[in-house]
């Protein structure tokens, strides 16, 4: 589960819906001073209109959440890297929390989110953008790189951040067993008690956020999901190929993914490998100034 030791929402970090042409995606948008967001409507009303998009002098960035995660695991990251000049767009995935269903007949398997990913960055408008994947996150944006017919034109970069190259590892694999063993008879809402952090120095009130954005996860987009972590092939050789701008990001320890394949991976991409101690599974959380460096210096080393 990504962690969240905060739903605060800080200055300048607005809820937004983003409009694409596969449907209606929740998002938390941070943009440079002076600029607003782009192919947006404020959030809590319903969408039907646009908000003219501002430059972003650093261009845009789009933050794709992991298993059971949401555009909150990326707050602690939008206020920094809107500052360095970079408009900044986290989201909900399709089947997860305030995005929910996102349009009519939805699929939730991972090439048709890699699919949602490709039309978020469309309609933002904005020119390639920048792509950071966490966890199953990473998953979801290698594919959509993998999948775009021309992925130079739509993506600036592709960031992983505690992703590996193939399935996950032995700790995760049988967690991820007895949920989808338990989803086959339970209602996800009733899973929670079973899923529930330890409350020590956890405020309420992200306790109440985590056990409301589980409640409202799709089943199907968590047996999906989880099924695509159990057996995800080793795709380097085709993403490196892909002549997309590549970066690894890893917090340890980590036991989803190792710290050594994860290494080696980047290696094979011939791709910057930065380690993050004391980062854990989600850095964005517990050491977001050093992720905050992480790409921002690797997105400047890319600009003309």
């Amino acid at each position: 589960m990504s962690q969240v030791l905060t739903i605060a929402r800080p200055p300048g970090v607005r809820r937004v819906r983003l409009e694409t042409e596969r449907g209606v995606f929740a998002a938390l948008a941070a943009t440079p001073s002076g600029s607003a967001p782009s192919g947006s409507v404020p959030g809590g009303s319903a969408p039907g209109g646009s908000v003219p998009g501002g430059s972003a002098p650093g261009g845009s960035a789009l933050l794709v959440p992991g298993f059971n995660g949401s555009k909150e695991d990326f707050l602690p990251l939008l206020p920094g890297l809107s500052a360095a000049g970079y408009a900044v767009y986290a989201v909900d995935q399709r089947g997860q929390y305030e995005t929910g269903a996102a349009s009519a007949a939805p699929a939730y398997d991972s090439d048709s989110a890699a699919a949602d990913a490709r039309a978020l960055a469309e309609a933002l408008g904005a020119g390639p953008v920048h792509l950071v994947g966490h966890s199953y996150g990473g998953l979801v944006s290698r594919l959509a790189v993998l999948n775009s017919p021309a992925p130079e034109v739509t993506w600036a970069s592709l960031t992983l951040m505690n992703f590996g190259p193939a399935q996950v590892g032995t700790p995760t694999r049988e967690r991820l067993e007895l949920l989808l063993d338990a989803l086959g008879s339970m209602a996800v809402p009733d899973l929670w008690p079973y899923l529930r952090p330890a409350e020590d120095g956890i405020p309420a009130d992200v306790l109440a956020f985590l056990s409301d954005r589980w409640a409202r996860n799709e089943p199907e987009a968590l047996r999906l999901a989880a099924r695509q972590l159990l057996t995800e092939p080793d795709r380097t050789t085709d993403l490196k190929g892909k002549g997309v701008p590549l970066s690894v990001v890893f917090g340890t320890p980590d036991d989803t993914w190792s710290e050594q394949e994860a290494e080696a991976m980047a290696e094979a991409l011939g791709a910057p490998f930065t380690k993050i101690p004391e980062g854990g599974h989600s850095p964005n959380v517990q050491r977001p100034a050093a992720v905050i460096e992480a790409l921002t210096g690797f997105w400047a080393s890319l600009a003309p």
